[in-house]
């Protein structure tokens, strides 16, 4: 455990240092805010918690990837990681140093989300909770594609398409039925579903959200032992 802290710390020291990462953080919370009080608020017709739905749902499928994914492009580039796994840092220590360095930060930005959205009690917990796991679905399949590339900029290339397939499906399939069925197997779109109707029954979605957590977390280990010590 002593290699994800000091992991998590060194994450930490990275990101106050790159402020292009803190802003990458707060503004899909700042959009919400701002629509929330401009248009939401001002028009009867628009629930008020609309855009604090929308965008939580896109900075789920969007912001923990591309966090994730530059953060161990980076390590790889630049040796680092090569360094740590030489020096015995196994699978899940590196995971949790920098996915749970990114997991805390999403988390802050989820509870801001669901005061800004106006939930209370169980709601604003089953809320936080759903983004949180979206979270970790993310940081997953980012830190797959860190490892797999080469640099940052193929991390980007490779990571771009896919966050805009996650975060934006869900959006395009609430107005198309054949696309919502498409998309019914990604954790972005059960999320989705869930923090626009908490009435539904949230067994199928949860199940579905644990699937792709522990498909990508069994992807996540085979490609940290085949790509982490190579440069």
């Amino acid at each position: 455990m002593r290699s994800a802290k000091a992991i998590f710390i060194k994450q930490l020291q990275d990101t106050f240092k790159n402020r292009m990462i803190l802003i990458q953080f707060a503004m899909f919370p700042i959009m919400a805010f701002v629509m929330t009080e401009l248009v939401a608020k001002a028009n009867d017709g628009i629930p008020n918690n609309m855009f604090v739905t929308m965008f939580a749902a896109i900075f789920v499928g969007m912001t923990p990837l591309v966090m994730t994914n530059s953060a161990i492009a980076e390590d790889r580039e630049h040796k680092s990681l090569r360094f740590l796994v030489m020096a015995g840092v196994k699978p899940y220590e590196y995971l949790l140093g920098i996915g749970g360095f990114v997991l805390v930060v999403c988390s802050l930005a989820s509870v801001v989300f669901g005061l800004i959205g106006g939930f209370a009690g169980m709601e604003f917990v089953k809320f936080v909770s759903v983004l949180i796991l979206g979270s970790v679905a993310s940081i997953l399949l980012g830190s797959i594609i860190g490892i797999l590339s080469k640099n940052q900029q193929a991390a980007t290339a490779v990571g771009t398409p896919v966050f805009m397939i996650l975060a934006f499906t869900p959006m395009i399939a609430s107005f198309n039925e054949t696309i919502e069925k498409a998309a019914d197997i990604f954790y972005t779109q059960q999320i989705n579903v869930l923090v626009n109707d908490f009435s539904v029954g949230v067994t199928k979605p949860f199940l579905i959200i644990m699937a792709n957590i522990a498909i990508l977390l069994v992807l996540f280990i085979l490609a940290y032992k085949k790509k982490g010590l190579k440069i």
